[in-house]
């Protein structure tokens, strides 16, 4: 029996789809939305319909029947810290990604849809290692104040799925290397990977990491605040310059890399950004570095924006001192997504449901939660 899987998985700019027979990709595309399409929405969960019907559209024209689909698969969102794993999604953990509580990403939309469509169809709705997943140290923790806990927040399927493919590449074990995974996209996370486990990375929707596509990233502290309390903004303001209209959007007008790359060659402005951004981003990889204690493998650089062969560039000149650079360009992420799915449809006794996991589970995440 070929099991029918559809895998979904929403950026913060794109909806990449595909849809499998058990492992075997038959078709993928990506949907780019435009910047001002986006923009109109006054909030991330506003986008549901507007994402949906990128995908129901996917199905029709590549005449898939969704009644005929064993599993949806979804990224996941933004929850409380759990453990990595293929999970049930349920009313309650999509009540937790669209709060906002733990940050607000299109990706907590794709957990909607997936189980939209088990509603209306009867299939399974998963989500794979989603980047709620949590392997921080107790010292990564450690935000500077008792009132703030720095919680664990990163692309960790495709930071899972890269660091295990260069370790096949090499003829090694994950578990026996150091890496720092770099994954650039409309969020760019930089997470030092120490003996198979992510064990620090910057939380891009709470305003960490280097600023991105539309993100502000580490912003100094003080003048927000003034923001804040200037009474010129409201929250909802203030919460879209962190994430959604920040970064080179809020810089350039536009979250399109390769479109900065080809005007950058006449326009100075678009030049001083686009280097400005990856500035930030080897710091974060240096600070990464000081995490490992220098002790370094490798340092891989996946993601839509490591297409770019720009951004490599530069990348490669401000840290390859520290160790080689591997470029991946794209992501392992849909091929994971249906890899997890197909274990669960194989092996039922897999899937974790997430309500049973979150009355039952005592972890130390409960300190900080």
């Amino acid at each position: 029996m070929m099991y029918q899987i559809l895998v979904i998985n929403l950026g913060s700019t794109s909806t990449k789809i595909a849809f499998f027979e058990d492992q075997k990709k038959i078709i993928q595309e990506t949907v780019k939305h435009p910047t001002e399409d986006l923009m109109a929405f006054n909030n991330v969960s506003h986008q549901i319909d507007y994402r949906k019907a990128a995908i129901e559209d996917f199905m029709t024209r590549h005449h898939i029947d969704k009644k005929k689909l064993d599993a949806v698969v979804s990224r996941g969102g933004n929850t409380r810290p759990i453990e990595s794993g293929i999970y049930e999604v349920t009313p309650f953990m999509i009540e937790e990604q669209l709060s906002g509580v733990f940050g607000s990403h299109p990706t907590d939309l794709g957990s909607s849809i997936a189980y939209q469509l088990k509603e209306e169809v009867g299939c399974l709705a998963l989500v794979v290692d989603p980047p709620a997943s949590d392997e921080f140290s107790d010292l990564a923790r450690v935000s500077g104040h008792p009132k703030i806990v720095r919680i664990s927040s990163v692309h960790a399927l495709n930071h899972k799925a890269i660091a295990r493919q260069y370790a096949k590449d090499i003829g090694n074990s994950y578990e026996a290397l150091n890496l720092i995974v770099v994954h650039m996209g409309g969020g760019n996370t930089v997470v030092p990977h120490y003996k198979g486990r992510m064990i620090d990375g910057g939380h891009g929707l709470y305003g960490e990491n280097a600023f991105t596509t539309n993100r502000s990233g580490g912003l100094p502290v003080t003048p927000v605040i003034e923001m804040c309390f200037s009474g010129n903004y409201t929250k909802k303001e203030m919460i879209e310059m962190i994430n959604g209209k920040g970064g080179l959007t809020a810089y350039l007008g536009t979250a399109d890399v390769k479109e900065i790359e080809e005007k950058s060659v006449t326009d100075e402005k678009m030049k001083f950004y686009l280097d400005a951004m990856i500035y930030q981003v080897a710091k974060d990889i240096g600070s990464m570095a000081v995490v490992l204690k220098g002790d370094v493998d490798a340092i891989l650089i996946t993601g839509g924006i490591a297409h770019s062969e720009y951004v490599t560039k530069q990348l490669k000149e401000y840290c390859e001192f520290i160790a080689p650079i591997k470029i991946y360009p794209g992501e392992k992420e849909m091929e994971s997504l249906a890899n997890g799915a197909c274990t669960a449809l194989k092996n039922p006794k897999q899937i974790i449901n997430f309500d049973d996991y979150v009355q039952n589970k005592v972890t130390k995440f409960n300190d900080y939660v």
